[in-house]
């Protein structure tokens, strides 16, 4: 029996917890089936918020996390899906050799070339998400840091890798592999003339992290337009960095949005 025969997406399904975060769960100690569900359904929750965002641009973004008991595994969207109507049974599930294991349709060459590749670099990276938003891209053209010049900012601080040799669309294996290098033991990356990329433990966080990264962007370019923004000093950056960048505070944050998902757009778990 192949992977793929093994796998019921709609086993494993768990309450909602509630608005807010008293009834939030430690999915680590679940099966194998309930991680799955419950981060397919993170994951179709986290294309909604990125429609929400404006991040939908035509085929350009991906959202994946690792299958939870087939390592080198991972579930994505299919390509031509628009993020504002993706649902848990939308999502395919490929495997590293590029072959899609579970699902109706493939997703596109570049996303599976850039995921695959930092996931077989990092055993340690659960989750990953890349796309082309506004601010994001128009600061990877500058070919520059983000600097520690807010709380939200400081996040990014000493954990951003750069990665400056854009050479076409990731549409092979060899883009892929150089990003996972340029990634190195970093979180997050700037990919010039491009866009960025973060990574994570688990659905929330990763998300959590693109949205704040997205932000941190735009607050540089905004600061950087009207005058030279004054960097927090190092040791102050690294003690905000640990306290707001945390996995249980990232995860924390995203929560309330997908409190509003639950509410307002329910169909995401079909």
């Amino acid at each position: 029996m192949g992977v793929g025969e093994k796998i019921d997406i709609n086993k494993g399904k768990l309450p909602y917890k509630g608005r807010g975060l008293s009834g939030c769960i430690d999915i680590n100690s679940k099966s194998f089936e309930e991680q799955r569900r419950h981060g397919l359904e993170k994951l179709a929750a986290a294309y909604r918020i990125f429609a929400r965002k404006g991040f939908d641009l035509g085929l350009v973004g991906h959202i994946s996390f690792r299958d939870p008991e087939f390592s080198d595994h991972f579930w994505i969207n299919p390509l031509g899906y628009h993020f504002g109507q993706m649902k848990v049974s939308d999502l395919v599930l490929m495997n590293f050799d590029g072959e899609l294991v579970f699902g109706k349709e493939r997703t596109g060459d570049a996303a599976f070339c850039i995921h695959s590749e930092i996931y077989k670099s990092r055993e340690d990276i659960k989750s990953i998400a890349h796309a082309h938003p506004m601010y994001g891209k128009t600061f990877s053209a500058l070919g520059k840091e983000l600097l520690p010049i807010s709380q939200d900012s400081c996040a990014f601080y000493e954990r951003t890798a750069m990665f400056n040799d854009y050479d076409g669309v990731a549409n092979g294996p060899d883009e892929g592999i150089n990003i996972a290098k340029a990634l190195a033991d970093k979180d997050f990356v700037i990919l010039q003339n491009h866009g960025i990329l973060t990574t994570g433990s688990m659905v929330d966080t990763t998300v959590w992290y693109f949205l704040n990264m997205e932000e941190a962007c735009k607050s540089q370019l905004l600061a950087e337009a009207v005058g030279e923004p004054i960097a927090i000093p190092h040791e102050t950056a690294c003690s905000t960095r640990d306290y707001v960048a945390n996995d249980l505070s990232a995860f924390a944050s995203l929560q309330p949005m997908l409190d509003v998902l639950w509410e307002e757009e329910p169909d995401f778990l079909d």
